[in-house]
């Protein structure tokens, strides 16, 4: 009785903290695009890998404060069924490329935050503030591969252009292309830290830290590829 009033009573605060937190993003960016939807999930995702580690493995807190903040609070906090809806509009109004990447963010940046909070969660208390410092990283073929995939969107996203792809198609394209290019880096990587190679959490870590990079550089050279067909079509 005492985890259902916990849970009861943590769930009341997420659910009046969620509406607070999206309808003030929503305030400030507009509702073209659900921002504030993943902006709860996010933030949801970091703070349930961050406090179930501190919770289950540092501090052994009781059941009951457990239970109110990681399924009361963080449950009715994120919200899974509202992404899902806000997706299936933008489907329906025809907006295929915000459709496509709200999946793909939502998921990509869910699974970064719970990463981050598990990692930090590890660490807050230990001088080893990032795990793989020191760990024979390739540092320099990272740099180079990060080059090549900008180079290599800027080129794509020129030649869709030239080919006259619809928004709706180049997003598919880059977003295929992120997902190749962030899956076979990832393996890459995990063959050249044999300390990692066959351990879930390494390769999850690696694989959210190739999504957040990949995500950035893509991005960047899809803006570069358009801002190039523009100026040579103001030729």
């Amino acid at each position: 009785m005492k985890e259902l009033i916990a849970i009861a009573l943590g769930g009341s605060l997420g659910a009046v903290s969620r509406f607070l937190v999206a309808n003030g993003i929503y305030a400030v960016l507009g509702r073209s695009f659900p921002m504030g939807t993943m902006f709860v999930n996010v933030t949801g995702s970091f703070l349930l890998g961050l406090l179930t580690q501190l919770m289950l493995q540092r501090f052994a807190m009781a059941v009951e404060y457990r239970a109110a903040i990681l399924v009361g609070f963080l449950g009715a906090y994120t919200t899974f069924s509202t992404f899902a809806l806000e997706t299936l509009y933008l489907f329906e109004e025809g907006s295929l490329l915000k459709a496509f990447l709200n999946i793909f963010l939502s998921v990509v940046l869910c699974l970064a935050g719970v990463w981050f909070g598990l990692v930090w969660g590890r660490t807050i208390f230990t001088n080893d503030i990032y795990p793989w410092l020191g760990h024979d990283l390739p540092y320099a073929d990272m740099g180079l591969a990060l080059v090549a995939t900008f180079l290599l969107t800027v080129l794509v996203e020129f030649v869709l252009l030239r080919i006259s792809f619809t928004p709706e198609l180049r997003a598919v394209v880059l977003i295929l292309l992120l997902g190749v290019l962030t899956i076979s880096s990832t393996l890459w990587l995990a063959f050249q830290l044999s300390e990692i190679r066959f351990e879930f959490h390494g390769l999850l870590s690696i694989f959210a830290i190739n999504a957040l990079f990949g995500v950035a550089v893509v991005w960047l050279g899809a803006f570069v590829g358009n801002w190039l067909w523009q100026l040579n079509l103001s030729r």
